[in-house]
């Protein structure tokens, strides 16, 4: 549904195959159609995979197929993270070594790697997710039937302390309505807070399932989070901690930063009997509040949050797309008043140019920062 969602909201197949062909991988093929569920009109994508082929995988086999590819760095990064936390979670649920069964098809690297080169595509540099439905009843597996939602779901849920929806009305009789591909691929790549935006487009993901009690419909919204100058309400988050190591905290920081925070700093302090410590600060709109407090409590050695309430003013921000003879690049504009104060290429395109050229960073932003002026007329 995620791929529908992808090629309906304006990527187009070719492309996608396209993508998936820098994989040294047979045995598939994919289409895509347009149908409807609930009246909903949307695109359907189907994978029909080898049955001699297209089964059988390791994760260890699916990185290793990655790690081979062409594929662009930073689509192999993200890729092998969601596959990693798929197996985390499988052996968390049933054991190391235990074969995948149908993560084992290669309808798995094909929706992660799909996804994840989908969305770069498309220009979307940043996902979020409404509360996962948690689905009802039981599913049929290649093991027998499994509760829903599958214990591998609900183990990757559990990992990212991802938000879910508790089956009500009519999505208590819909059945599994999260796969644990698809909860990996959120759970790794989204937050759960979206903030106001300007919507831009629509793009509508169509299952397999028809369901009578709601559509089988995912749907891909995209847009810019494109503020004026203006007064935001906040909250700061903040402990001290004295007892734990570096590694912790910089989990805690990866934590808070994937679950909504804007941003998590330390400060070395010095607390009572002499002891060196740092002050942990989060930076997040209010009705985050609970659950990073809940994070902080339970990934660190601290007893208590303190939570103080404080207003941002924040410049107009505008992300442009700059045609370069490196290649196409985003930049941020800063505006006051309107007028252009600021220019900031994007860090994630210049790393990828200057890993694909061989040029250095810094002279791939002095470029493409230049090129931007030149464009604008400043």
């Amino acid at each position: 549904m995620l791929l529908g969602a992808i090629i309906d909201s304006g990527l187009a197949l070719h492309e996608l195959v396209d993508t998936l062909q820098k994989l040294p991988l047979e045995g598939y093929s994919i289409t895509s159609r347009q149908e409807e569920r609930g009246h909903i009109r949307g695109t359907h994508v189907t994978v029909d995979i080898d049955s001699e082929k297209g089964s059988g995988y390791s994760i260890r086999d699916f990185i290793e197929i990655i790690e081979a590819s062409s594929l662009q760095v930073s689509i192999k990064s993200k890729a092998k993270e969601i596959l990693n936390r798929i197996e985390l979670a499988e052996s968390r649920v049933h054991g190391e070594g235990h074969p995948l069964k149908e993560l084992g098809d290669i309808d798995t690297i094909i929706d992660v790697v799909g996804v994840v080169s989908g969305l770069e595509a498309l220009g979307i540099d940043q996902l979020y997710c409404s509360p996962l439905p948690s689905g009802w009843g039981v599913t049929s597996s290649r093991e027998g039937p499994l509760t829903v939602p599958a214990p591998a779901t609900m183990e990757l849920l559990v990992m990212a302390k991802a938000l879910i929806a508790p089956p009500k009305g009519p999505y208590s009789q819909a059945g599994e309505l999260v796969t644990p591909t698809g909860a990996a691929i959120i759970t790794t790549l989204a937050s759960f807070d979206p903030p106001p935006m300007i919507i831009e487009a629509v793009g509508h993901g169509i299952g397999t399932k028809d369901m009578p009690t709601i559509p089988n419909v995912l749907s891909l919204w995209i847009g810019s989070a494109k503020t004026a100058s203006s007064m935001t309400n906040l909250s700061l988050l903040e402990t001290n901690v004295d007892d734990s190591t570096p590694e912790i905290l910089g989990y805690l920081q990866e934590s808070l930063l994937t679950h909504g925070a804007l941003d998590v700093w330390f400060t070395p302090i010095q607390m009572k009997k002499n002891r060196p410590a740092v002050a942990l600060s989060a930076l997040c709109y209010p009705d985050m509040e609970a659950i990073l407090t809940k994070i902080i409590l339970a990934e660190s050695s601290t007893l208590g949050v303190r939570i103080n309430s404080l207003r941002r003013f924040e410049s107009e921000r505008e992300v442009i797309t700059v045609e370069t003879e490196l290649g196409p690049a985003r930049v941020k504009l800063k505006k006051t008043d309107a007028k252009i104060t600021g220019i900031s290429p994007e860090f994630e395109d210049c790393k990828e140019i200057s890993i694909s050229t061989g040029i250095p960073l810094q002279e791939v932003f002095r470029i493409i920062e230049g090129k931007a002026r030149k464009s604008l007329e400043m």
